[in-house]
């Protein structure tokens, strides 16, 4: 059975709400450069200014039968899922790309720049691309996916997407060694590619 609960205020730490709150507050006080970097680089390239309006899914059809997880996908200016059943979600681990379904063990992960898919009962695959962020796997089959910004693969030009990668390539070969613009030369040369990857290009 449960333990009865404690009379000391301080939260779990080891809550999920409390867990999604201090990731949230981590993107929101510590943005590092590259992070900065690859939000300004993905609205850049998005294939239209509306995609911010066109980010949101509509959650009002439920889930097909069998089984499922829910999924709450947050960004620091809104979320784009609230506690939604889906079948699955594949995420960019740093460590390596896995997959998330219900009765998941709990995980913890960092994500690195890459496309997180999460797929629904009906058979449709929702692909994002996503330049980081954390993804938080609780004991009731509920992921928390915490980034900075998530643009829908749709929504990319793999025109643009070249084009700055060649850019990004030249500026990085030409800037000096340890520059500060050498280091953001490389920050988009990485960015690119890994935009590249979730499109199915090869960028060398």
């Amino acid at each position: 059975g449960r333990s009865s609960p404690s009379s000391d205020p301080t939260p779990d730490a080891n809550s999920p709400s409390l867990s999604l709150s201090l990731l949230r507050s981590s993107l929101y006080l510590t943005p590092t450069t590259t992070t900065t970097m690859m939000i300004s680089h993905l609205r850049r390239i998005t294939a239209s200014p509306a995609t911010t309006a066109l980010l949101r899914r509509t959650l009002s059809t439920p889930a097909s039968a069998g089984s499922v997880m829910k999924l709450n996908f947050n960004l620091p200016q809104e979320t784009l899922y609230d506690s939604a059943e889906v079948t699955s979600v594949v995420v960019p681990g740093a460590m390596g790309e896995y997959e998330v379904t219900a009765d998941h063990v709990p995980i913890v992960a960092e994500m690195k720049a890459g496309m997180l898919t999460i797929k629904h009962g009906d058979g449709e695959d929702e692909k994002y691309f996503v330049p980081g962020g954390f993804s938080l796997t609780h004991e009731n089959s509920t992921t928390d996916i915490v980034c900075p910004e998530a643009v829908k693969l749709d929504d990319l030009d793999p025109a643009l997407v070249t084009a700055n990668y060649e850019a990004a390539k030249a500026a990085a070969s030409s800037a000096e060694d340890g520059s500060a613009d050498a280091a953001e030369a490389m920050i988009e040369v990485e960015v690119n590619k890994a935009m590249g990857a979730a499109l199915g290009m090869t960028l060398a």
